[in-house]
This record gives C-alpha cells, structure tokens and sequence, in this order.
C-alpha cells in the first residue's frame, strides 16, 4: 500500500464541475493499493501519516505531526502510484488491486484516520476527479508498507 503525502495550504476535490470536498491546512494523501495489501498495511500506513512530523514548528524546524498541528486530511483513492512504466511507452497497472479490493481497504484506511480525530474528508472513490492542491514548502513523502517488512 502506498500513501504519496502532500503538505498543503488548500485543496479541493472537484467532480463533475461542482466541489465535492476541500480542506485548509493539512495533508491530502492519494491511497494506492496493491494486490495483496491487508488490515496490517492499512494499519501501518495509517498510523504513519498522522503520526509522521512533516510540519513546522515555530522555530521552523520540520518537527511536528498532523496530529500535533490538527491537520486537514484528505484522502483520494489513486490507483496510478502502483504504474509499471519499465516496459514501452503506456503504463502497466496489473499491480493495482481491482476496485472489489482496494475500495474495502481504502475505506478503511479512511475509518483508521478518522480514529485520530482529526478532520477528514475524500475524494469519490473510483470517480474522474480534478484535485486542486495548494503543495506547501513544497512537501511531497511517499510511504510505502512494504518499507515496515
């Protein structure tokens, strides 16, 4: 399971011509899932994205946690992180799980945040979404849980 960390000032997710969901300060996480991904990978990711100190503090020092900052998050399904482009010119996503998979994982990622108590808000899972970021610093971490193994 990947998790592609963005600190942001703003965001928002649009569908369909009309917001569907925005955030001020925070992260937006995009959730990729492999085949193969469990509750154990959602856990540790989870766990990771409130818990990782990507945040200034007032010395300015990268410091704090969006649990410390009472960060924003907003989680988009992208299936895209798991892209195999080793081979010809079009991406290959066979390592992606299939929708049947990875929307039960996602939304429980989702559930695991939430348990933070931060505020949270998603994209649609599965929908054509444009994502408005407003990137700050620029911060931009990729997670992995194959990195915990």
């Amino acid at each position: 399971m990947r998790g592609l960390l963005q600190r942001v000032s703003s965001a928002s997710v649009v569908i369909e011509g009309k917001e569907y969901a925005a955030i001020e300060q925070g992260l937006v996480i995009l959730l990729g899932i492999k085949e193969g991904d469990d509750k154990k990978a959602a856990d540790y990711l989870a766990d990771k994205i409130v818990n990782l100190r990507i945040f200034e503090d007032n010395n300015g020092k990268v410091n704090l946690s969006a649990m410390d900052v009472g960060a924003d998050l907003l989680v988009i399904s992208q299936f895209t992180l798991y892209a195999d482009c080793r081979k010809g010119r079009r991406p290959s996503f066979i390592k992606a799980a299939k929708p049947g998979i990875s929307e039960p994982l996602y939304n429980y990622v989702v559930e695991k945040l939430k348990e933070s108590g931060l505020r949270l808000t998603t994209g649609k899972f599965g929908a054509d979404m444009l994502v408005k970021i407003s990137n700050n610093g620029p911060v931009t971490i990729m997670l992995d849980s194959e990195e915990k193994r």
